[in-house]
C-alpha cells in the first residue's frame, strides 16, 4: 500500500490519520511501540520510516498477523535483502508465500534449513526444498556437521546418509527414529558396505530382529563370519536350508548355515 492510500484512509479516520503520521516520523525508540499496531496501514507506514532498522524489522516479522502482501513488500526493503537474520525470519513466518519461502532457501545455511523442516506449519513442497538443498550440500559437508545431521535430520536425509555408508555417521543415524527401514535394508544389502558397517546394524537392538534385514545380512559377503552364528541361530528353518544350498554363498558361509541345520536335527 502506497503512501496516497494511507492519507485516503486517514482523511477517513483522525485516529488512523494520527498513528500513521507517528509510524512515518517517529524516532526508533518509538517505533518499537509503534510496530505492535494491529493495523496494516499503520505498519506499512513504518516501512518508510527512515528509523526503521534491522532489529525493528526482525521483531515485526515475529508477529504471526501479518498479510501475505505486507510480507511480500517487507522482502523488497533495502534493509532485508542485505539481511541473513531477516532472510531467516521471513522464512520462518508462516504467513511468507511458499513462492518467496523458496526463493529464500538457499540463502540459509546447513542447520536452519534443518529447522525450516520441522516448523510448524511447514508445506510438504517447503519441506522438501530444504531437504534437497541439505542433500546438495552433503559432499562438502564437514564430518562432525553430517553426524549432527544424522541425530537431527529427517528420512530423507538420513537416507542420503546412509548411502555413504561412513560408519561414524551410520550409527547415529541408526538410532534416530525417523530413519526408515527401507534404507537401513539398502545399505545392508550393498556389496560396498564395509564389514564393521554391518556389524553395528547386526548389532542394533532396533535393527538386529527385522526378518528382512537378518536376511540381507546373512546374505552380504562382507557380513563379518562372526555374526553368522548369532544369525542363523534365530533364522526361520525354510530359509535357513536355503542359504545351507545356495550357490551364492561361500563355502564356510555354507557350512555355518549347515551347522545350525545340525544343531536343529536335521
Amino acid at each position: 500500500m502506497g503512501l496516497d492510500s494511507h492519507a485516503k484512509s486517514a482523511s477517513l479516520d483522525p485516529k488512523l490519520s494520527r498513528r500513521l503520521h507517528t509510524a512515518l516520523t517517529c524516532g526508533k525508540d518509538e517505533l518499537f511501540q509503534i510496530i505492535l499496531d494491529p493495523s496494516m496501514e499503520v505498519l506499512q507506514a513504518c516501512c518508510h520510516n527512515p528509523a526503521l532498522d534491522e532489529i525493528h524489522l526482525q521483531l515485526l516479522l515475529e508477529r504471526r498477523d501479518l498479510t501475505e502482501d505486507f510480507i511480500r513488500n517487507v522482502a523488497r526493503l533495502e534493509t532485508v535483502i542485505g539481511s541473513h537474520k531477516l532472510t531467516v525470519a521471513l522464512v520462518h513466518n508462516p504467513t511468507t508465500p511458499a513462492t518467496l519461502t523458496m526463493r529464500l532457501l538457499p540463502h540459509l545455511y546447513l542447520f536452519e534449513l534443518v529447522d525450516v523442516c520441522y516448523l510448524p506449519g511447514v508445506t510438504p513442497d517447503q519441506r522438501l526444498a530444504a531437504e534437497r538443498a541439505i542433500i546438495q550440500r552433503l559432499p562438502t559437508t564437514p564430518l562432525g556437521n553430517r553426524i549432527t545431521l544424522a541425530r537431527r535430520g529427517t528420512a530423507p536425509i538420513l537416507d542420503a546418509l546412509m548411502k555413504e555408508g561412513d560408519l561414524r555417521v551410520v550409527e547415529p543415524c541408526l538410532n534416530n527414529p525417523r530413519l526408515k527401514e527401507a534404507a537401513v535394508f539398502q545399505l545392508v544389502s550393498s556389496a560396498r558396505a564395509a564389514g564393521e558397517t554391518l556389524a553395528v546394524v547386526a548389532r542394533n537392538q532396533r535393527w538386529s530382529n527385522r526378518p528382512n534385514l537378518k536376511a540381507a545380512l546373512l546374505k552380504n559377503p562382507n557380513t563379518p563370519l562372526a555374526l553368522l552364528p548369532t544369525l542363523l541361530a534365530s533364522t526361520p528353518f525354510p530359509e535357513l536350508k536355503n542359504l545351507a544350498a545356495s550357490e551364492r554363498l561361500g563355502p564356510e558361509r555354507k557350512r555355518l548355515a549347515r551347522a545350525e541345520l545340525k544343531r536343529r536335527g536335521y
